[in-house]
């Protein structure tokens, strides 16, 4: 199966594709950093939409959508910053590229997006904990013509990957220990293993 992973530089999906033996991709415009350049594609994720995948599993970037962005998109209680609002619009654009693919098989992930981007309808929510992890990260996926990824390993005991992102603790560490400056946004924006290795098996 021809698998195009867009918009992931960690490669984590993109091998665990390649472990079961299919021909998956990661694609972003940055460099790899899962250590097989060979299956990385640095280009616009949009141009390979116009090859034919089998699959096509995306993460397109939600800084301007998410909804834990709000108090940057309302700064004012009520008003609406409209440069931001702009933002959020191209980045919704680039979603729904990926969703309206001509793919029989499309899966995207993103966090909880604001009410205000009118993103369509999500599939279902998942955990990292519901896949082995010890950490709590509410996740959406919106599918098309893939089932809803089931769990595999529930943890009871598990933490909060990221806190809530408010301009007040801009600059200090989260609850899972990362500064939020920096390369933190990149690291958690990384798909968890057990995530990866779950899309793998029953989407594979």
């Amino acid at each position: 199966m021809r698998v195009l992973v867009a918009c992931e530089e960690s490669q984590e999906v993109c091998k665990a594709f390649r472990e079961r033996g299919h021909e998956a991709y990661s694609c972003d415009i940055q460099e790899c950093s899962g250590g097989h350049p060979e299956w990385h594609l640095r280009v616009d994720a949009l141009e390979l939409l116009k090859m034919r995948w089998d699959l096509i599993i995306a993460h397109p970037p939600c800084t301007y959508m998410s909804a834990a962005g709000a108090c940057r998109m309302y700064p004012q209680k009520g008003v609406m910053d409209q440069d931001r609002f702009r933002k959020a619009m191209e980045a919704k654009e680039f979603f729904m590229a990926f969703y309206n693919a001509d793919c029989q098989r499309i899966a995207i992930e993103n966090p909880r997006p604001l009410n205000c981007v009118e993103l369509p309808k999500e599939s279902q929510h998942i955990q990292p904990y519901e896949y082995g992890e010890p950490w709590s990260k509410l996740t959406y996926l919106w599918l098309k013509g893939l089932p809803p990824l089931m769990p595999t390993e529930i943890v009871a005991d598990y933490k909060p990957y990221v806190s809530c992102g408010t301009s007040r603790n801009k600059g200090n560490k989260d609850k899972s220990g990362f500064s939020r400056r920096g390369g933190a946004q990149k690291a958690r924006s990384k798909t968890f293993p057990g995530i990866a290795r779950a899309m793998a098996e029953q989407w594979g």
